[in-house]
């Protein structure tokens, strides 16, 4: 594979140590393991552990909290490197760790960074976010769940919906209305954003059945009059959408980076499949109708690969790079999910079975197509921000 994937030239040499740093961790972590979690539902917390000891949940955090002080271009070597190593189900959860408390970083006083950032970087405290909610959608602005505040207590009621790993998480990051919608200038005004404890007394958790990821939890969330501190909202209080749009473009590269590594790996088995199974005394390997479409899988895998590294570059020089951000992460999900289909397609019959692990990819891939943000919705953005057409929703 890593000569049919080969990063001389895109990545620099401390960018090539990295990515070799991350695959000897993931080495002790094969298909077999992944095998077992998408069978038994148990969360990775031994791969977690291993890349948080390794250093790597902090990529992207300051030195000062426990933190590498790397680029999203390195986080995206991280999250690339966990989802060619089969590790799909672990994609989301190693990039919410690594970019997730980024509005901490960013907008929280110096007390919260010191209380907050070096436990989620070393695993003592696993946070989940709650984001979506079941009758907004993508229209954040729409969220009803609502902080009340009553002296130095804020007291939220609400519920949220596909929030990922809230089954074992300690901490959560939550968006809520502190400011009646109607009350507000603009709808995007009057969010705030907290990052408080998992309160189970007040929080009632629903795991929701889904199609893949089966080893990281999704969730419906139900909070009944949960206290939490004041000292636990991040930034100033009615900006937490502001806030939020600091995670977006990241969020999507990192999402692009990881969709790349798991079509990478269904590409590497489809691609030694066709080796080896032998039908008509040849190799299916040797029939165009075979050899064709992998070959369109790998190069439009090869170009999603150079604008997802082109966006990361953007944003870790500082300069705009939304809508390379967004043509990286509907590149990087289309043609992730055309190459695992494509290669449970290679397999025929045995393409459907769970020992040759691809049909696990495709489910795994699914959702990276869906969110955080769906294709026709990333289309728009671009329509609007880079051909000039009116803004359509």
């Amino acid at each position: 594979m890593a000569d049919m994937f080969s990063m001389e030239g895109i990545l620099t040499p401390e960018q090539l140590d990295i990515r070799e740093a991350v695959q000897k961790i993931c080495a002790d972590f094969d298909d077999a393991y992944w095998l077992a979690r998408d069978n038994d539902g148990k969360f990775p917390h031994d791969f977690g552990d291993a890349l948080a000891a390794g250093g790597w949940l902090g990529v992207t955090m300051p030195e000062e909290y426990g933190g590498s002080n790397l680029g999203i271009t390195e986080a995206a070597v991280l999250a690339m490197t966990v989802g060619e190593a089969g590790a799909a189900a672990a994609i989301s959860t190693t990039i919410h760790a690594v970019f997730g408390p980024n509005p901490v970083l960013r907008f929280g006083t110096e007390e919260q960074r010191k209380r907050i950032l070096p436990r989620i970087i070393s695993r003592e405290d696993k946070p989940c976010f709650g984001v979506t909610e079941p009758d907004a959608g993508l229209d954040t602005t729409r969220i009803r769940t609502f902080a009340r505040k009553e002296g130095d207590t804020y007291i939220v009621n609400g519920k949220k919906i596909w929030t990922s790993t809230a089954q074992i998480a300690t901490k959560i990051m939550l968006l809520a209305r502190t400011t009646p919608i109607e009350e507000t200038k603009r709808p995007i005004d009057g969010l705030s954003i907290f990052f408080t404890d998992v309160n189970r007394d007040h929080m009632e958790i629903r795991e929701i059945a889904k199609m893949g990821r089966k080893a990281v939890d999704s969730n419906q969330v139900f909070f009944d009059n949960m206290p939490v501190p004041a000292a636990d909202l991040i930034g100033e209080e009615g900006r937490g959408f502001y806030q939020l749009l600091h995670s977006l473009n990241p969020e999507r590269i990192l999402v692009a980076a990881g969709a790349i590594g798991i079509a990478r790996t269904a590409l590497a088995k489809a691609v030694q499949y066709a080796k080896d199974r032998v039908v008509f005394d040849r190799p299916i390997g040797k029939n165009q109708a075979i050899q064709h479409p992998l070959a369109e899988c790998w190069a439009e895998l090869e170009a999603a690969t150079l604008m997802t590294f082109k966006a990361a570059e953007l944003y870790d020089k500082d300069l705009p790079c939304g809508p390379m951000a967004n043509a990286a992460k509907y590149l990087a999900a289309e043609a992730a999910f055309k190459t695992c289909t494509q290669a449970v397609m290679t397999h025929g019959g045995m393409g459907y079975a769970k020992e040759f692990h691809v049909e696990r990819l495709l489910r795994e891939a699914t959702i990276l197509r869906i969110g955080p943000v769906t294709p026709p919705l990333m289309l728009s953005h671009i329509a609007e921000k880079v051909l000039g057409l009116p803004k359509s929703y």
